[in-house]
């Protein structure tokens, strides 16, 4: 199982970005997707998160200009980033809660993966 990242990049203050992530691999279910950053000198915090059912949850401070979605199959997540502020500068990890399939007659458990992180800068 692999969490394949993608997006990133600079961009100025008020500017949008997006980042993709795919899990691909031998997989029973994804259940749960979502996005963690980690500034310099600064502990990985949580960012967005989606969960099988719809369910969302959000830092407090990216609510309102972060978005969190899933594809209908529920292997990719986006997180659309918009109004980014330079305090948003930080490495994106994407982080997903995803059973493998190991074959015939193997029992779910889910474990927890991460990607590659990927840089977002926002200048002033």
């Amino acid at each position: 199982v692999q969490l394949q990242a993608s997006g990133g990049g600079v961009v100025q203050a008020g500017g949008s970005l997006k980042l993709s992530c795919a899990a691909s691999g031998s997989i029973f279910s994804v259940d749960a997707m979502g996005w963690y950053r980690q500034a310099p000198g600064n502990q990985r915090e949580l960012v967005a998160r989606h969960t099988n059912g719809g369910n969302t949850n959000y830092a407090d401070s990216v609510k309102g200009r972060f978005t969190i979605s899933r594809d209908n199959y529920g292997h990719t997540a986006v997180l659309q980033m918009d109004s980014l502020k330079p305090e948003d500068t930080a490495v994106y990890y994407c982080n997903a809660d995803i059973s493998p399939y190991y074959g015939p007659g193997s029992k779910r458990a889910s474990k927890e993966f991460w990607g590659k992180g990927t840089q977002v800068t926002v200048s002033s």
